[in-house]
């Protein structure tokens, strides 16, 4: 019982990384209406900023999140200004290829200035809470208590932010009809900067409490987006709320697979049930867009 419980602690710390980033994406998709594949690299890149501030400049942890997020947002702001601006009024498919070029950009950037070893926030070992029970004991780091806790504080904020702003009422209703949005004389532009804003950020304080929970590499954001996708179609890709449901339901699901199989495997799950998703219940959850 107390392996389960583990495993299931361990699933929660993980679905609210993927939580993180994957309303970031279902935003994107919702509003932008296209697959963001750099969204993992933007990850990434909110991760290594925030190494620079806590290895580098000896900040606190908390201190050093918002700074990392508002970097990689102002990162994300320019790309879209340079790139996907550009081609918003073309075929998605082509601000796809143009994402992947982005998350190309993105992560070759990240191995030349941060290099391409594995590195930590900080040194040394972290010693958990131990928790008896029954048999055994579950144990919890402190590192897992900041994730959860802050996962919750973020998409409490949000749920707030969506229901009671004007900003936040403007982006439901662009993402459930762009066309009568505009009629209406919802500002897309200031709605567009506002997703960007909060998606990305999101992915960033995402890619910084991945990195709390195991260790940096290049490629930790894109080993990250299979999973994150997997969310999103889950809970129905361009609903937010849905994409908490999907984080969560994917994070549990990979951790208490390996009670069946080896841990090797846990991408597989996600894989896995985005493909059966898209299969029975191709809009997701909760309805979302056409995927």
């Amino acid at each position: 019982m107390a392996e389960l419980l583990q495993l299931i602690l361990f699933g929660l710390v993980l679905g609210s990384i993927l939580t993180l980033g994957a309303i970031g994406l279902s935003l994107t998709y919702g509003i932008l209406k296209f697959a963001h594949f750099a969204h993992g690299d933007f990850l990434t890149l909110g991760a290594y900023f925030a190494l620079s501030l806590i290895a580098t400049a000896q900040l606190p942890i908390l201190v050093s999140i918002p700074i990392a997020a508002l970097a990689t947002l102002l990162v994300a702001l320019i790309a879209d200004r340079l790139i996907y601006r550009r081609l918003r009024r073309t075929q998605p498919v082509i601000l796809l290829i143009a994402s992947v070029g982005v998350a190309l950009i993105l992560r070759s950037a990240v191995q030349i200035i941060w290099g391409p070893n594995v590195q930590v926030y900080v040194q040394g070992i972290q010693l958990p809470y131990v928790i008896p029970f029954g048999d055994g004991a579950i144990r919890i780091k402190p590192d897992h208590l900041v994730i959860m806790g802050g996962a919750l504080v973020l998409v409490t904020s949000l749920h707030f932010f969506l229901q009671y702003t004007r900003v936040g009422k403007a982006m439901r209703a662009m993402s459930d009809n762009p066309d009568l949005a505009r009629v209406t004389g919802i500002d897309t532009e200031k709605v567009v900067l506002w997703t960007w804003g909060i998606g990305i950020a999101l992915a960033a304080v995402g890619g910084i409490f991945a990195g709390l929970d195991a260790q940096l590499h290049p490629n930790l954001g894109w080993q990250l987006l299979l999973p994150i996708f997997a969310a999103a179609i889950l809970g129905g890709i361009g609903k937010p709320y849905g994409a908490i449901a999907g984080g969560m339901t994917i994070g549990l699901a990979q951790e208490l697979s390996t009670l069946v199989i080896p841990p090797e495997y846990k991408p597989a799950v996600s894989f896995g049930i985005m493909v059966l998703v898209l299969i029975v219940r191709p809009r997701g959850i909760f309805a979302g867009s056409s995927t």
